[in-house]
């Protein structure tokens, strides 16, 4: 079989059961659980035809690093997602929705990422290898089924991946608290990369450069700055909301 991944917590690994059950080896279980959630989730699995494995706590922790397994672990293989650069840009259809994140370190950041990416129907995430965070069983459980849905591309120059993208006819539109334009003067509407650096260092000089454009988002309260997931959704709602049009009524 491919090589298998760790998945654990109730939406990951039922996203996969959804998705993909074929690709899940098996999934191990704490049959000390018995409460309705968990009744639920084994008959899913079974119907699934997905082998089934009793395992203590102390395992289901030995598996995944911690505690916050919810008494499912499940062994799978990866889902075959868009690999690279390339192949994703040759496979885009429609106006091109990107989120491109410089400088994410944090498991449960990018596990957020992807699924606000994944609810504003984004086409993938990418990120640079040597900065950002892998997509390990921490950021697929935060992402709630959407690691398995969403491509996670890494890169090796990020510069020079968003000079790719913009040959692509890509809008490469980068965020940041001192461009004098708003996200809500920002045209979104067509093929747009939206570019969000780490909280609190934001972007890196060269990726800040190699953008088409800046925008920042207007701040009402008194915090100066938003996590960067939600500050990611903000933005790709806003791109959702323009590409649907006027209100009518």
């Amino acid at each position: 079989m491919a090589h298998l991944k760790v998945l654990y917590g109730f939406h990951a690994v039922t996203a996969r059961l959804r998705h993909d059950a074929s690709g899940i080896e098996e999934i191990l279980y704490d049959p000390t659980r018995r409460d309705r959630r968990m009744v639920d989730f084994l008959a899913t699995a079974k119907a699934a035809g997905v082998r089934l494995m009793a395992a203590d706590p102390a395992r289901l922790q030995g598996l995944t690093g911690n505690d916050r397994h919810q008494g499912v672990v499940a062994r799978a293989a990866d889902v075959p997602l868009a690999m690279n650069l390339a192949e994703l840009l040759d496979s885009l259809s429609g106006p091109a929705l990107l989120l491109v994140l410089d400088g994410v370190t944090d498991p449960h950041n990018l596990g957020a990422c992807l699924r606000v990416a994944d609810a504003a129907g984004a086409h993938a995430v990418i990120a640079p290898r040597d900065r950002a965070v892998g997509l390990n069983a921490t950021a697929a459980k935060v992402a709630s089924g959407a690691a398995e849905t969403m491509p996670y591309i890494t890169v090796t120059n990020l510069a020079r991946a968003l000079r790719e993208i913009q040959e692509a006819g890509v809008w490469v539109i980068g965020t940041d608290d001192q461009a004098p334009a708003s996200l809500f003067q920002t045209k979104l509407d067509g093929p747009v990369a939206i570019v969000m650096g780490a909280e609190g260092e934001g972007m890196r000089r060269l990726t800040r450069d190699t953008c088409d454009n800046l925008m920042h988002i207007p701040m009402q309260g008194s915090v100066e700055s938003l996590n960067v997931s939600v500050a990611s959704g903000v933005c790709l709602f806003e791109a959702v909301r323009q590409r649907l049009g006027p209100i009518k009524g």
